[in-house]
């Protein structure tokens, strides 16, 4: 049997969404971060510099961000027949094991400036944060309205951690000020990175299990294949498999028993239609078979293999 590809629209590189955006966040928020760095030395706010070290991993990740996605436009070549379009994701999973680093060292600081305690200047690190707060604000609102492909939400997941940590800073200080109680320093620098190290696994979560070809969080094998399995004309579908070429691309494969071998075009585009329009997948690759040639027999209305599939032919989780 030949295999079938179906992809009903064109997938070349497309404009570059946002990349002014993303360049222009990267150097505001790069030149904050030496501002906030500074100041957080001269103040002796260790909450401070923790948040200019968030900073600087946002600037950090902005810039991963534009690098990978001028890499991902790359068109496909004999070598990549699918062309760069992964490398939104490794640039994410780098991105996260970056901060995860940035969250160890701010941890073992904090650790110490419990232990012995430093004058902090509660004045400086409030002005400071404050116009850090209003800067992500201005940082967040750039990247939210382009469009939101994992490396941008990466971007922007710093950027919201960076928002709830000029918060945090703002608290130190004015704590600072009121109680001049300066172990609330440090302590709130395990809630800054806190929150790094929560978006950090998160992303890296998403990004390697893309590198793995794992079926996207998003869709379920088992509900994919029943509905395929539910169209007009079709008796069984096995091998199925479902793995993201990119963030946003989202490819399949599968063989299709079906009743009858003439029917086969009308049940192409019945499934090509029913996996763009209901799950948005649209790279599909299918393999008619006759009830009378099949790998994996299936039952349609069963989700395991049948009572005598023949030998050396059980299920494999993957039929329908």
């Amino acid at each position: 049997m030949s295999a079938t590809h179906s992809e009903p629209h064109v997938h070349g590189p497309g404009p570059e969404t946002g990349s002014s955006s993303l360049l222009l966040a990267m150097l505001l928020t790069l030149g904050y971060a030496a501002v906030e760095a500074a100041a957080g030395w001269w103040s002796g706010s260790l909450a401070l510099l923790g948040d200019a070290g968030h900073m600087l991993t946002d600037a950090v990740a902005l810039l991963i961000a534009v690098l990978a996605a001028r890499i991902a436009r790359l068109p496909p070549s004999p070598r990549h027949s699918f062309g760069m379009a992964r490398a939104q994701l490794v640039a994410a999973l780098a991105n996260a094991a970056f901060m995860l680093v940035v969250v160890g060292m701010l941890s073992v600081e904090a650790v110490a400036r419990l232990m012995n305690p430093v004058d902090v200047k509660g004045e400086a690190v409030t002005l400071v944060a404050g116009a850090g707060l209003l800067l992500n604000m201005a940082v967040a609102w750039m990247l939210s309205r382009g469009k939101q492909d994992i490396n941008v939400r990466a971007a922007l997941l710093h950027v919201m951690g960076d928002l709830l940590g000029s918060v945090a800073a703002i608290a130190s200080g004015v704590l600072v000020m009121l109680t001049g109680w300066t172990r609330v320093d440090p302590a709130l620098t395990f809630v800054i990175a806190g929150l790094i190290g929560f978006s950090s696994l998160r992303l890296a979560r998403e990004a390697f299990h893309g590198l793995m070809e794992g079926v996207p969080f998003h869709l379920s094998l088992a509900e994919i294949g029943k509905a395929m399995a539910a169209a007009p004309g079709v008796a069984s579908v096995h091998d199925l498999h479902i793995w993201s070429i990119s963030a946003e691309r989202i490819a399949l494969s599968a063989h299709v028993v079906l009743e009858r071998m003439g029917q086969w075009d009308a049940v192409l585009a019945a499934l090509q239609t029913l996996l763009c329009e209901r799950f948005a997948i649209e790279h599909v690759t299918l393999q008619p078979e006759s009830v009378t040639h099949v790998l994996r027999p299936m039952a349609r209305d069963q989700t395991g293999p049948r009572a005598n599939p023949g030998p050396g032919r059980p299920g494999d989780g993957r039929d329908v």
